[in-house]
Formats: C-alpha cells, sequence, structure tokens
C-alpha cells in the first residue's frame, strides 16, 4: 500500500444553507488542543478530529471538514467565543457533524503536577469552582451550537488520566476530579440531545503507550486513533469505520509559529468567505481511499 500523506487544504468557498445535501458529511471540530492535534512535544499534527475526517472521507461520508475553530488552551467560554463570528457561523449552518473538546483547560491548570517526583496538589475549593463553571458554560454552549448548527448531531469528547508518571496514592484526588469532569460532560451532553464520548477506559490511568512524556498531558497520534474510533463507533454504531495502525498517515508535526502563520494568511482570506478544511493525499487518484 502506498504511503499516505495527510495535509490541509484551505479553500475559500461562500457556502449556502444545503449546498452539501446527499454530497457527505460537513464536519465541524470545536475545542482545545486535543481537537486541534496538539502533540506531546508541543507541536500540531494529525489528531483525532482528523483521522475522524479521514476515515470519513475513504468511506466516501465527507464532504468537508474544518478545525478552524480550535485552538490549544481553549476553555469552555472561548469556545463560545470562537463561534461568534459571522464565519464561523456561515460554517456552522451546514455542519452535520459537530465534536467539542472543551473543559479540561478549566481543571487542569488548578492541578500542580511535578513529574520528576510524581506528586499532585491542588485546591478542592478550585476545583469545585471550575467544575461547576464548567457545568453552566458547556450548557450554554451546546445550546448555541445546537441553535447555529440545527442540522448537526453534537458529540462531546470526554478526557482521559493525563497524569502516567503519578505514585498510586497521589492519584485519588485527581482521578475524583476527572471523573466528575466526565459525569458533567455527560450530564449536559444527555440534556441537550448531545452524544457523550467516553475514552477514559480506553486510555487506562497510566498508558504511556498513548502518553508517551510525562511532562505533558497530551496524547501520541496512537492515543489519538483511540479517540476518533471511539467517536466513530458512536456515529456509524458499530466498529466498521476504524482506522487501524497499519493505516495511520505518517507523522508531519508543525511548530506552533508555523501554525500561526498559516492563521494568519487565513485570515487575511476569511474576511471575503468561508475557510473549510479538507483532505487532500499525494500520489492517489481523487476517489475517496477505502481502508
Amino acid at each position: 500500500m502506498r504511503k499516505l500523506v495527510l495535509g490541509m487544504l484551505f479553500i475559500l468557498l461562500c457556502i449556502p444553507q444545503h449546498t452539501y445535501a446527499n454530497r457527505g458529511e460537513v464536519y465541524v471540530a470545536l475545542g482545545d488542543s486535543l481537537a486541534a492535534g496538539q502533540t506531546p512535544y508541543s507541536q500540531i499534527d494529525a489528531g483525532y478530529t482528523d483521522f475522524i475526517a479521514l476515515q470519513l472521507m475513504r468511506h466516501q461520508k465527507l464532504a468537508h471538514f474544518s478545525k478552524e475553530l480550535s485552538f490549544p488552551g481553549y476553555r469552555v467560554q472561548n469556545v463560545i467565543d470562537s463561534i461568534q463570528t459571522e464565519p464561523a457561523q456561515q460554517l456552522l449552518k451546514n455542519a452535520t457533524i459537530v465534536t467539542i473538546s472543551a473543559g479540561a483547560n478549566n481543571l487542569l491548570p488548578l492541578i500542580s503536577h511535578n513529574a520528576n517526583n510524581g506528586s499532585l496538589a491542588f485546591s478542592q475549593l478550585s476545583v469545585n469552582f471550575a467544575l461547576n463553571e464548567v457545568r453552566l458554560q458547556l450548557k450554554e454552549l451546546l445550546q448555541q451550537v445546537q441553535e447555529k448548527a440545527p442540522y448537526a448531531t453534537i458529540y462531546v469528547m470526554g478526557y482521559y488520566f493525563p497524569y502516567t508518571s503519578v505514585h498510586e496514592k497521589q492519584m485519588i484526588g485527581a482521578t475524583k476530579a476527572l471523573a466528575l469532569l466526565n459525569d458533567i460532560l455527560q450530564q449536559e451532553a444527555k440534556a441537550a440531545d448531545a452524544v457523550f464520548v467516553d475514552i477514559y477506559k480506553e486510555f487506562g490511568e497510566r498508558s504511556v503507550k498513548y502518553l508517551p512524556n510525562v511532562s505533558d498531558v497530551h496524547p501520541n497520534q496512537l492515543g489519538y486513533r483511540v479517540m476518533a474510533n471511539e467517536m466513530l463507533a458512536k456515529f456509524i454504531g458499530n466498529r466498521s469505520l476504524q482506522l487501524t495502525e497499519k493505516n495511520m498517515p505518517e507523522p508531519s508535526p508543525k511548530s506552533f509559529e508555523e501554525i500561526l502563520v498559516e492563521r494568519q494568511a487565513s485570515d487575511e482570506v476569511a474576511l471575503r468567505g468561508v475557510y473549510v478544511a479538507s483532505y487532500f493525499t499525494a500520489n492517489q487518484s481523487a476517489r475517496p481511499l477505502m481502508s
């Protein structure tokens, strides 16, 4: 099998409502660094959102994909703010799939992690306040996404335990906080008739296979593959769209500086339209690939 090269092609389009009817899914990814595809080494590469789009394309189910509304560091309120612009609203009104990764950045900055000695420390009062903030803001976010993307099924992504080097005695409080965050995401998703995607069990609590940098909370591409597969299983109702390791694209990380330059160039053109990100593969025919 020839090696796939994964890239992003930003296409200027003025998109009327229903343009993509019967042509496949219009997938818009919202959220934080996980939605953007941040690596364990402070770069951006293909993440779970890219892998979801790749598998939809391979099975001739994708019309368009964008993760332009995702950015590292986003809290729930930042995601709410990101969908207020006219270009974002034009994009969302055509969406048929929306994934949301939001909430971890409200919580994790409150947890002091020392990877060298395997310790964690946090204020329970601050954590409780942050979790309540997530609950209130996520409710608002889901309401707004439903209004702006009336044809979309919304998938709320859960979170994994990100501290692989922590001593057993230090894990109890942090695992409880992460469990509460996932409970909130699941409850608010259910209340909004959205779909919650649980990835906690698939990752496990000490999976260095997916989290190779003990000083960083982001997964490698194997971890993102797990996240994509769990979402795709919810989407299709079975495991027929699963991305296997042998069909993963080669890594192609970019620095934040490179991403910001691309974003700046994109913003200049976005004044005249809407960006829709889609995949292309080198040395392949125009026909969508089948895995």
